[in-house]
């Protein structure tokens, strides 16, 4: 009898291939930490990246890298601050899930936290443009490649 390839799980994403090899091919790891701030109204903030940036005209939850040494949710808290004009708690940021994804020249890690108390008023500090989208809008925002898991996760829940 000849070998069958197996199956994917019931339920497991569209192209999830268990007979894929994994790509181990070592590259630079960047952590990203990244949050989904939510009004009354359970909108969500987006951010368009700004022209000259590495994937401009993009949507994506605000949020940046983490420096030597900081705590992802440190991380946001800074972010927040330079990029919206808001303060955050760190105790205010709820983890929620996150999103690993291999661009070309590195594999990108990031933890995505739901948030929905700051203090401030929300200023686009970076020349980004702002938008509060309903979650069963989220869909229509073009956003990078390792935002998109992130959104069908986010419409489920809210």
């Amino acid at each position: 009898m000849a070998a069958t390839a197996a199956e994917p799980p019931a339920g497991a994403p569209e192209g999830c291939d268990p007979a894929r090899p994994v790509d181990d091919h070592p590259v630079r790891l960047v952590l990203v930490a990244a949050v989904a701030l939510l009004d009354a109204d359970n909108r969500v903030l987006l951010a368009r990246r700004p022209p000259g940036k590495p994937l401009a005209g993009l949507w994506e939850f605000p949020g940046g890298k983490l420096a030597p040494g900081e705590s992802p949710e440190a991380a946001l808290c800074r972010e927040l601050r330079e990029e919206l004009g808001i303060d955050v708690s760190d105790s205010c940021l709820a983890p929620f899930t996150f999103a690993s994804h291999r661009y070309s020249d590195f594999q990108l890690l990031m933890p995505l936290y739901l948030c929905r108390r700051w203090n401030g008023v929300l200023t686009a500090r970076e020349g980004q443009e702002l938008a509060w989208a309903r979650p069963n809008r989220l869909g229509d925002y073009e956003m990078p490649p390792a935002d998109k898991p992130l959104v069908a996760m986010l419409r489920d829940f809210l």
